[in-house]
Protein backbone atom coordinates (compact mmCIF):
# COMPACT_ATOMS: atom_id res chain seq x y z
CA UNK A 1 0.00 0.00 0.00
CA UNK A 2 1.59 3.09 -1.07
CA UNK A 3 1.73 6.11 1.32
CA UNK A 4 -0.27 8.73 0.50
CA UNK A 5 1.01 10.75 3.94
CA UNK A 6 2.55 14.28 2.00
CA UNK A 7 5.05 16.03 4.30
CA UNK A 8 3.79 19.14 5.49
CA UNK A 9 6.02 21.86 4.61
CA UNK A 10 8.25 23.81 6.84
CA UNK A 11 8.53 27.38 6.35
CA UNK A 12 12.15 29.83 7.11
CA UNK A 13 12.24 33.08 8.22
CA UNK A 14 14.55 35.42 6.76
CA UNK A 15 17.02 35.38 9.55
CA UNK A 16 17.05 31.19 9.61
CA UNK A 17 17.36 31.49 5.86
CA UNK A 18 20.67 34.27 6.13
CA UNK A 19 22.01 31.86 9.29
CA UNK A 20 21.53 28.60 6.82
CA UNK A 21 23.35 29.70 3.96
CA UNK A 22 25.67 32.37 5.10
CA UNK A 23 24.30 35.20 2.48
CA UNK A 24 23.29 38.30 3.79
CA UNK A 25 19.66 39.96 3.42
CA UNK A 26 20.87 41.52 -0.35
CA UNK A 27 22.32 38.97 -0.93
CA UNK A 28 19.32 36.89 -0.97
CA UNK A 29 16.96 39.48 -2.13
CA UNK A 30 19.60 39.91 -5.64
CA UNK A 31 19.87 36.38 -5.89
CA UNK A 32 15.72 36.09 -6.12
CA UNK A 33 16.09 38.73 -8.75
CA UNK A 34 18.71 37.01 -10.82
CA UNK A 35 16.64 34.00 -10.85
CA UNK A 36 19.58 32.18 -8.60
CA UNK A 37 17.92 31.57 -5.69
CA UNK A 38 14.68 30.42 -4.22
CA UNK A 39 11.75 32.69 -4.30
CA UNK A 40 9.93 33.83 -0.93
CA UNK A 41 6.41 33.47 -0.15
CA UNK A 42 4.42 36.16 1.25
CA UNK A 43 3.04 35.61 4.73
CA UNK A 44 1.78 38.36 5.47
CA UNK A 45 1.90 42.51 4.81
CA UNK A 46 5.19 42.64 6.06
CA UNK A 47 6.11 38.89 6.38
CA UNK A 48 8.10 36.52 4.50
CA UNK A 49 9.44 33.14 4.49
CA UNK A 50 11.13 30.71 2.38
CA UNK A 51 9.99 26.63 1.75
CA UNK A 52 12.91 25.03 4.05
CA UNK A 53 12.80 21.85 1.16
CA UNK A 54 14.00 24.59 -1.37
CA UNK A 55 16.24 26.43 0.48
CA UNK A 56 18.38 22.56 1.39
CA UNK A 57 17.78 21.74 -2.74
CA UNK A 58 19.63 24.95 -3.39
CA UNK A 59 21.97 24.51 -0.35
CA UNK A 60 22.48 20.86 -1.83
CA UNK A 61 22.97 22.00 -5.63
CA UNK A 62 25.76 24.50 -4.28
CA UNK A 63 27.82 21.53 -3.16
CA UNK A 64 27.18 19.12 -6.05
CA UNK A 65 28.36 22.55 -7.88
CA UNK A 66 31.77 22.74 -6.13
CA UNK A 67 32.00 19.12 -6.49
CA UNK A 68 32.19 19.34 -10.05
CA UNK A 69 34.15 22.03 -10.25
CA UNK A 70 31.40 24.11 -11.21
CA UNK A 71 31.59 27.20 -8.87
CA UNK A 72 28.62 29.71 -9.70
Amino acid sequence: MANNIQERPSILRRKQVESRTGLSRSTIYLRIQNGTFPKQINLGARAVGWLENEIEAWLISRIENRDNGQEV
